[in-house]
């Protein structure tokens, strides 16, 4: 069971997932430390308390790290610089003397997997073990949460994904299996799960689920990877961001996110949600 002397850090407490578990272990009373950059932002819960943490400042990681037994690192924001970011922040857990880290990877993460934000979960499992701490990595398929708002003003899902397949994921699922983790790490130590839905869905299938549950017509229109390209290009976003768009949809169509797995019923005993069931909860 956890350590109820010393609290749980939590990342990401200002965000959906990080919101969500800090809320669930609070209700479940374990002593809190909410991490946060922007302190005054923190939720205000029940027998936690608030620590600065931004995850460039490595000194500062450490010293709000002090104390604590386990960590639920929550990835940083998409940035060029977020595998720098989080060796600031598995350092500074070690040297502290974080025993646990409980990791929000990808599924499927490798060094040479087709989604190229993949590559950096990979390297930052390798940090994590490098340093000794025991760790869980709940390997994250694409959220179902995000789809609707891949689809444009015209009503369009376009990527170039093909026939393939993913598990999309539900982040409420992701947030009840980390609450179980984190309320007794011992029992995950050293153990990978990967996190997905219930069923692997094309993109013209999660059109149509999203047509129904959304209640406006969805159509998918597979891209070619050059397409692909050329319409994001009014974004103006950096060479690294494009990539890691477009290669969310090749990702699909290589297939390396199709696997569905078991791991969420196995976990908190409760079947993994689909997208028409989180779109039917949708106010």
């Amino acid at each position: 069971m956890a350590d109820t002397a010393t609290p749980v850090a939590v990342t990401g407490v200002t965000g959906g997932l990080g919101g969500m578990v800090s809320r669930a272990l609070a209700d479940a009373g374990l002593p809190l430390r909410l991490l946060v950059r922007t302190p005054s932002k923190a939720p205000s819960l029940s027998g936690s308390s608030v620590a600065r943490f931004d995850y460039s400042d490595r000194n500062g990681c450490e010293t709000a790290l002090s104390g604590v037994h386990t960590l639920f690192f929550v990835s940083a924001a998409e940035d060029a610089h977020r595998l720098d970011q989080h060796r600031n922040v598995v350092d500074a857990a070690a040297a502290a003397g974080v025993q646990h880290v409980v990791y929000t990877s990808f599924v499927g993460a490798s060094p040479t997997c087709t989604f190229t934000l993949g590559r950096d979960h990979f390297a930052t499992e390798q940090l994590i073990r490098d340093a000794g701490m025991t760790h869980t990595f709940l390997r994250d398929n694409f959220y179902q949460d995000v789809l609707p708002y891949f689809v444009g003003d015209d009503g369009i899902l376009r990527g170039p994904a093909g026939d393939g397949r993913a598990a999309f994921v539900a982040r409420a699922d992701i947030a009840r299996v980390a609450t179980v983790v984190l309320s007794d790490p011992e029992a995950h130590a050293d153990r990978t799960y990967d996190l997905t839905g219930p069923e692997a869905l094309s993109l013209d299938e999660v059109a149509t689920v999203l047509t129904a549950g959304l209640r406006r017509s969805v159509s998918y229109v597979d891209e070619t990877v050059p397409q692909a390209y050329e319409s994001r290009a009014h974004y103006g976003a950096p060479d690294w961001q494009v990539d890691a768009w477009v290669s969310t949809y090749t990702a699909i169509r290589a297939g390396e996110l199709e696997p569905v797995s078991g791991d969420i019923e196995a976990l908190t005993g409760r079947p993994a949600t689909s997208l028409a069931q989180l779109l039917a909860a949708l106010p």
